[in-house]
C-alpha cells in the first residue's frame, strides 16, 4: 500500500507558497485529482473535478520491455508530482529518464525531475522506464497521484481529441533519392543499387539478399555480423546523398536476434564530408541506441547511467522503424524508435546534462555522402540483422 502524504507536500498557491491548510480545506481548495485510463474516470470521493490523464504505452521484449508514461494535467497548474503504481507480477523498473524512479518489492514511485514538476492546466509532463520482466508484464491498475489512488486498467486511451490537422509523414517514398525495399535485387549477392563494403577490414561477417524474412515485399538485406574490429560488413548504396538537405532524412525497418551489447557497435553508417569522410555512426553501447563521431568518438547520449537511461533498446526478433533527421547546416539531429522521439538521441544546439554536451563540443555541421547498412563490432558483439524499407530524402518519411 502506497502512503498518502499530505496534500500540502504536493500543492502550491500561483505564489508558489505552500498551502498550509488541512486535508479538508486543501481539498477545497486546490480541487483533487483523478485518471484516466482506458476511457474511465475514477474519482475519490471527496474529490471536485477532474485533475489528469495518465497514458501508459508499452514497448516490450522477450524479458524487456520500456514504457512511456505521459501525465497529462486537466486541472489547476500543480508544482510537483508523484506517480506511484505496483509491478504485480514481478516486473524489475532498472532505469529512468526525465522522472526519479525507485522500486521498493512490488511498488513503484515516479517523482519529477527538477525542470518538469510545474504542469499548467492542459499541460503534460513524460517520462519513461525500462525493465525486466519474466512471467508476464501487464500493465499497471493502481496508478495512484500525488497519493490520491486512481483506477483503470492502466493501458492506453483511445483518443478523446480530434485528429492533427497536419498529417504524419508519408510512409511512401516515391521521390526520395533512396527509395528501397530490395526487391530490384535477383541473386543472393547484393548488387546494382547495393554493393558489399569493408570500409576498414574485412573478416566473417557477411551480407546477403534474403528471401525468408522481409517487412514487406518478399526480400530483404540480411547481415550476419561478428564480434571484433576486423569484421567489418556493409552493404553500401550507390546513391549520392551529398545534395540531400537542408535536413536529411532517414528511414528503415531493421530486425535483428541478439540485444545490443555493453561494448559498442555500429550499424547504420554514414561517410560524412565534414570529418573527411569519417563516418557518422548509429549503433549501439551498454545495451542502448546511441550516436558515434568517428572523427572524435564523441557520442550521443553521454555514456553515463543517466545519459543511457534516456536513450532506448532495439527490441529484438521485429521489424522496428528508426527514423532519424540529420541537420546539415548546424550540429543538430533527432531519432525516433517508430513513432517516438528518443530523448536521448536529440540534439538541439543547446547542450543538455548527460545528453548532448559532447556531442556539441564540435560545432561544424554533418555532411553525410553516403549510406551504408551493416555490422561493425569494436569488441564483443555478434549479431544477425535485416533491413528493409529504407528511404532517404529531404522531406520527413513516416512509418
Amino acid at each position: 500500500m502506497s502512503r498518502i502524504l499530505p496534500l500540502e507536500a504536493y500543492v502550491r498557491t500561483p505564489h508558489s507558497r505552500l498551502l498550509r491548510r488541512s486535508w479538508t480545506a486543501a481539498l477545497a481548495a486546490a480541487g483533487s485529482v483523478a485518471l484516466l485510463v482506458s476511457g474511465f474516470i475514477t474519482t475519490p470521493t471527496s474529490a471536485a473535478e477532474v485533475g489528469c490523464r495518465v497514458d501508459y504505452t508499452v514497448n516490450q521484449w522477450a524479458g524487456g520491455y520500456t514504457a512511456q508514461v505521459k501525465v497529462t494535467n486537466l486541472g489547476p497548474a500543480v508544482n510537483g508530482w508523484r506517480l506511484t503504481w505496483t509491478h504485480a507480477d514481478g516486473q524489475r523498473v532498472t532505469s529512468a529518464w526525465n522522472a526519479t524512479v525507485t522500486q521498493t518489492g512490488a511498488s513503484v514511485v515516479a517523482v519529477n525531475a527538477d525542470w518538469n514538476g510545474s504542469v499548467a492546466t492542459d499541460g503534460s509532463a513524460e517520462f519513461g522506464v525500462q525493465g525486466t520482466w519474466s512471467s508476464a508484464n501487464p500493465a499497471p491498475t493502481d496508478f495512484a497521484l500525488n497519493g490520491v489512488v486512481c483506477g483503470g486498467t492502466g493501458t492506453t486511451p483511445p483518443p478523446t481529441t480530434p485528429p492533427p490537422t497536419t498529417p504524419p509523414p508519408s510512409a511512401d517514398c516515391g521521390s526520395a533519392v533512396v527509395c528501397s525495399g530490395f526487391e530490384d535485387q535477383t541473386g543472393t549477392t547484393p548488387s546494382g543499387a547495393w554493393q558489399f563494403a569493408a570500409p576498414d577490414c574485412q573478416g566473417t561477417g557477411t551480407a546477403a539478399v534474403d528471401t525468408s524474412v522481409a517487412h514487406s515485399g518478399g526480400r530483404s538485406l540480411r547481415i550476419d555480423g561478428r564480434a571484433g574490429y576486423c569484421n567489418h560488413a556493409f552493404v553500401a548504396s550507390t546513391a549520392n546523398l551529398s545534395s540531400v538537405g537542408p535536413l536529411m532524412y532517414v528511414r528503415m525497418w531493421v530486425r535483428h536476434t541478439t540485444a545490443l551489447p555493453a561494448a559498442h557497435v555500429t550499424f547504420v553508417s554514414l561517410p560524412d564530408s565534414s570529418q573527411g569522410g569519417r563516418a557518422l555512426r548509429v549503433g549501439g553501447q551498454n545495451g542502448a541506441l546511441q550516436w558515434n563521431r568517428e572523427t572524435d568518438d564523441a557520442t550521443l547520449p553521454a555514456q553515463s547511467p543517466a545519459g543511457v537511461a534516456q536513450s532506448r533498446p532495439l527490441p529484438t526478433g521485429s521489424w522496428q522503424c528508426l527514423r532519424f533527421a540529420i541537420d546539415t547546416t548546424a550540429p543538430k539531429l533527432d531519432t525516433w524508435l517508430g513513432d517516438e522521439q528518443v530523448p536521448g538521441l536529440h540534439a538541439d544546439g543547446v547542450p543538455t546534462q548527460d545528453i548532448d554536451q559532447q556531442w556539441l563540443a564540435r560545432t561544424i555541421p554533418p555532411r553525410p555522402t553516403a549510406l551504408r547498412l551493416g555490422w561493425e563490432s569494436y569488441g564483443t558483439g555478434d549479431d544477425t540483422l535485416w533491413f528493409d524499407d529504407v528511404a532517404v530524402g529531404s522531406t520527413p518519411i513516416g512509418c
